[in-house]
């Protein structure tokens, strides 16, 4: 039997496409050479096509110069030097997803495009909490796909959780009413609320939000505590007009990031947090439960680039 490969293993594999793309380049321009101003503007283009964005690439680029400008470099220090500094742009944004015992429930409103791999997640972190003994109810308000709630249903049955649904095309925002009720009455400790992601119709999209933040702050003003978006890393620089639409339309106050063992493009999350600062909660790198964990933004620049 094949032994379970640890989290930073599992992060090396999963980012290997985009940090095999750095790292080749890396190797490409730097030979053991005084760094001159051609080197740099070399690597400042491979990082921007790795999605780091313009800004980040930039100071990066500008920190190599002040600190290694005229010196013999070798890829391995450029690595090593570029680990250090995406590591500090990221450190900021590293929040961990603190559940709040003062709420009962706390309550998740999820939000993201329909293939972001929303369901899942949201299925992840109902199993982890429930491992960790916690009462988490879900509510399936993605009453347009009936894929997500069967989805929902295997993983609540999986982690030993209620889910809460109706009939594909009920009113989502009855749904999440329902749900909060329920989960009071059982003292749980969270619910998250799935919700649908169709980004074609803006409008009905923010009426459907509106609607559902409107139901429960009935039953608790405070609610949500917690509106989390989930993006597919795949996507890229789409990534960046997701957060910009989401965050207007459901007031988001995190991001979780999937699917970075698919990608070419594991930079695009340096440069969601260089634009806006949303907390980075978890990232993901496989359908496994135990794929779905708190951002780490070290271990995270060092999978990047390429660094052991």
């Amino acid at each position: 039997m094949t032994e379970k490969k640890g989290w930073f293993a599992r992060l090396k594999d999963g980012l290997k496409r985009t940090s095999q793309s750095i790292s080749d380049g890396i190797v490409g321009i730097f030979t053991k050479k005084p760094l001159d101003q051609e080197t740099l503007d070399e690597l400042e283009e491979l990082l921007i096509a790795a999605d780091l964005g313009v800004g980040p690439a930039g100071r990066v680029v500008d920190t190599l110069k002040k600190t290694r400008f005229g010196k013999e470099v070798s890829p391995e220090e450029v690595r090593e030097a570029l680990a250090e500094e995406i590591a500090g742009l990221l450190a900021p944004v590293a929040v961990p997803l603190a559940i709040e015992p003062a709420h009962r429930p706390h309550v998740i409103l999820v939000v993201g495009v329909n293939g972001s791999g929303k369901t899942t997640t949201i299925g992840k972190l109902a199993k982890s909490w429930a491992d960790q003994g916690k009462t988490v109810v879900i509510a399936a308000c993605d009453t347009f796909r009936a894929a997500a709630i069967d989805q929902l249903k295997v993983w609540g049955a999986r982690a030993g959780v209620e889910v809460m649904s109706r009939e594909s095309g009920a009113d989502s925002a009855g749904l999440a009413f329902d749900a909060l009720k329920s989960a009071r009455e059982r003292n749980a400790d969270v619910l998250l609320i799935d919700t649908a992601g169709r980004l074609q119709n803006k409008k009905d999209l923010m009426a459907e939000l509106d609607k559902i933040r409107r139901v429960i702050a009935k039953q608790d003003p405070t609610s949500p505590h917690s509106t989390l978006l989930v993006l597919d890393a795949t996507t890229g620089q789409n990534a960046l007009r997701q957060v910009e639409v989401f965050r207007d339309v459901a007031r988001v106050s995190g991001l979780i990031m999937t699917k970075l063992d698919g990608t070419a493009r594991g930079g695009i999350l340096v440069a969601l947090a260089d634009k806006f600062a949303l907390p980075v909660h978890a990232i993901g790198v496989g359908e496994q439960a135990e794929d779905l964990q708190s951002f780490d933004p070290k271990a995270f620049a060092r999978a990047l680039v390429g660094t052991s």
